[in-house]
């Protein structure tokens, strides 16, 4: 990714996209009031969650329709089933948003070995009605509301999966830290965290506080001051999304 933040991208691209400068100055004035108003980024992205709800759960995740929606759920799930992801596993999703994939990976899992944590009390009840929709109650699916990442009221060592898409790309370092500092807690001796960042070649640098890019190296050694060995997704890169991919573990 190039530098969104700076002036020359962001006049190249109003140039090029006249239309598309209208929506950004209304998101811009819109985001600006949020953070005035919350006291930290947890709680404004709460804000931001609870503004982007309100119109649509699915674009609310990042999905421009259901159809694109499907689509992207279908993709994470295809990938961990690639990746051997089996019905005994003990799954926690990190921003489990209104279950885009969430939905697939509760049917597949045996009753009661998914946990879907987020910080929007807005997108879970979304995910609630997306538990109703694909009739998945049987399942027994654990669906927490959380202030951060710092996991604290979850088993030691008890997760086999854990699974972070489109959260750190949303994420300032600190929280990043505070998740990579406690995830290892809970994080099966043979178990694996998977999480997607945007990623950038150039300076790290962020766009109204809501999209954070982040150089792959630099996360990989942010794991390894907790413990955790990580490495870019070589399959993932090769496949129709625009973020990277990288999976920790426990270093040996």
């Amino acid at each position: 990714m190039p530098n969104r933040s700076s002036k020359l991208y962001q006049t190249r691209y109003a140039l090029s996209h006249p239309g598309r400068v209208l929506p950004h100055t209304r998101r811009l004035a819109r985001d600006t009031w949020l953070r005035l108003v919350s006291p930290d980024h947890v709680g404004y992205y709460r804000a931001v969650m609870r503004s982007d709800t309100a119109r649509s759960a699915d674009r609310a995740v990042g999905s421009q329709d259901r159809e694109h929606w499907l689509a992207l759920g279908k993709l994470q799930f295809d990938y961990l089933i690639g990746h051997g992801l089996r019905p005994t596993d003990r799954m926690l999703e990190i921003g489990c948003g209104n279950l885009r994939a969430g939905w697939r990976f509760i049917e597949h899992l045996a009753p009661g070995h998914y946990h879907g944590v987020d910080i929007s009390p807005d997108i879970l009840l979304a995910a609630r009605r997306t538990v109703v929709e694909f009739g998945l109650q049987a399942k027994l699916p654990n669906l927490g509301l959380v202030q951060g990442l710092d996991l604290a009221c979850l088993p030691d060592a008890h997760f086999t999966v854990v699974h972070a898409h489109s959260v750190f790309s949303h994420s300032p370092r600190g929280v990043i830290e505070q998740c990579l500092a406690n995830v290892g807690r809970i994080l099966h001796p043979e178990g694996f965290f998977d999480f997607t960042f945007d990623r950038t070649e150039d300076v790290e640098h962020q766009v109204l506080r809501e999209d954070f890019y982040y150089r792959a190296e630099s996360l990989i050694e942010l794991a390894g001051r907790y413990g955790l060995r990580g490495e870019l997704m070589a399959d993932w890169e090769a496949l129709p999304h625009k973020q990277s991919k990288i999976r920790v573990v426990h270093a040996a």
